[in-house]
Order: structure tokens, then C-alpha cells, then sequence
């Protein structure tokens, strides 16, 4: 149970930074946040490859399920930083 929390986090750290690279511009947001939104685009991601495509699991690495976590993410990230974002007034 810890060992899947830990390789969540981890594993949502590396979704977050690939997709803040995605991302153009700058967002201003800290590691706490870049990991929490990896972690639900991940999370978001196997929901979409296991449950609405029913691909689960399949041997080697998954880079669809990979692809969809990062975009996932990075339209998570999006929506942060528009409603975070100060006025222009």
C-alpha cells in the first residue's frame, strides 16, 4: 500500500514536469502543485486507457495510457493557471 502511494507520487512528479513542458508559457506554481496535478492527470489518464478504452494492463510500457496522463495534466495545469492568474486591471 505505501510502496503505490510512493510510486503514485513519484510517477505523478515526472507526469507534472512533462506536463508543465507541454505547456507554453510560464506558470506560476510550486513542486506541491506541479505533483498534485501529475498525480490526478495520472490518475485521470489510467481511468481513460483502463476504464473508458479497455485496454488495463499490458506488458511493457504503456505510452498511449503515458500520453493521455500528460495531457491529462497539462489541461489540469491550464485551468490552474486560469484561475490562479491575477486580473489585468
Amino acid at each position: 500500500m505505501v510502496g503505490q502511494i510512493i510510486t503514485t507520487i513519484i510517477f505523478g512528479a515526472v507526469i507534472g514536469v512533462l506536463a508543465r513542458l507541454v505547456v507554453p508559457g510560464r506558470q506560476a506554481m510550486g513542486w506541491v502543485i506541479t505533483v498534485a496535478l501529475g498525480v490526478a492527470g495520472a490518475l485521470i489518464g489510467y481511468w481513460v486507457w483502463g476504464g473508458l478504452l479497455g485496454q488495463g494492463d499490458t506488458r511493457g510500457v504503456d505510452w498511449i495510457r503515458w500520453i493521455i496522463s500528460v495531457a491529462a495534466a497539462a489541461v489540469l495545469i491550464l485551468v490552474y493557471t486560469s484561475m490562479t492568474r491575477k486580473s489585468r486591471t
